[in-house]
């Protein structure tokens, strides 16, 4: 690292767990973002201001007038904008200009591809479908992954590290639901817990990359706030889980 480089990245290197070889983790890794909204888009914008120079950020949407409380990345001049253009766009206004950009809904042999890519993968995505797939293709390329949900006024937040196998994966933890159809406009978020769970998924986020243990590798992490309460949840493998329980008998 050049001076400047030093200077910038200083309170970070003065941090006991990560030091200037933590940091040069973060600037090798690459990181897939899935999903670009009140979590994804505050992911990136704290993965690229902490060093990582390989992200992806995937979204299909546009950025719309509803998603501006909370997706705080974007301007009003960014409405009608696909928000990884939007997101590129600010991102370089911060001198960042690596920003990989896949404007499409990542599913089947394309996610596949893209996680490949990488070393681990943020999901920020919105929906059971997209989280259940990413998981699964994580699980079985042993990629890091760290996954984040907000609605109303809670969130989640846990990590799926393939050296925590006893942990399980994120479909332990859901073996069967039914998709709810409404958006979080329709059912309502608290703009500042999308902001909260997304600095905390980039922090975990970090911690993987610059090789800091975390608790969010075994436990799941709940936070309502409403009531102001938080509690982890220690996870457990599912040994009928369908994507890393024990395989089925022939």
């Amino acid at each position: 690292m050049d001076d400047e480089e030093l200077l910038r990245h200083s309170a970070h290197i003065f941090l006991p767990e990560m030091g200037i070889e933590g940091v040069e983790r973060l600037k090798r890794a690459r990181v897939l973002v899935v999903g670009l909204g009140g979590l994804g888009s505050v992911v990136a914008l704290y993965l690229a201001r902490s060093g990582v120079r390989g992200l992806t950020l995937a979204d299909a949407d546009l950025v719309s007038l509803s998603n501006l409380p909370r997706q705080i990345l974007y301007a009003d001049r960014h409405v009608g904008l696909p928000k990884t253009q939007a997101a590129a766009e600010m991102l370089a206004s911060f001198g960042y200009a690596g920003a990989r950009i896949v404007a499409e809904r990542l599913s089947g042999p394309r996610l596949v591809e893209e996680a490949l890519r990488v070393d681990l993968v943020c999901d920020a995505s919105d929906n059971f479908a997209t989280r259940f797939a990413v998981n699964e293709v994580c699980v079985k390329a042993g990629i890091p992954l760290v996954s984040a949900a907000v609605i109303r006024m809670a969130g989640q937040l846990l990590v799926v590290d393939p050296k925590e196998a006893a942990a399980g994966c994120y479909r332990c933890l859901y073996p069967e639901i039914e998709e709810e159809a409404e958006s979080c406009s329709e059912r309502g978020v608290l703009g500042p817990v999308a902001g909260a769970l997304a600095t905390l998924q980039a922090a975990e986020a970090i911690k993987v990359i610059a090789g800091v243990p975390t608790p969010l590798a075994r436990d799941l992490w709940v936070f309502d706030a409403k009531e102001m309460e938080s509690r982890r949840i220690r996870r457990r493998k599912d040994p009928a889980c369908p994507v890393c329980g024990a395989p089925s008998s022939p």
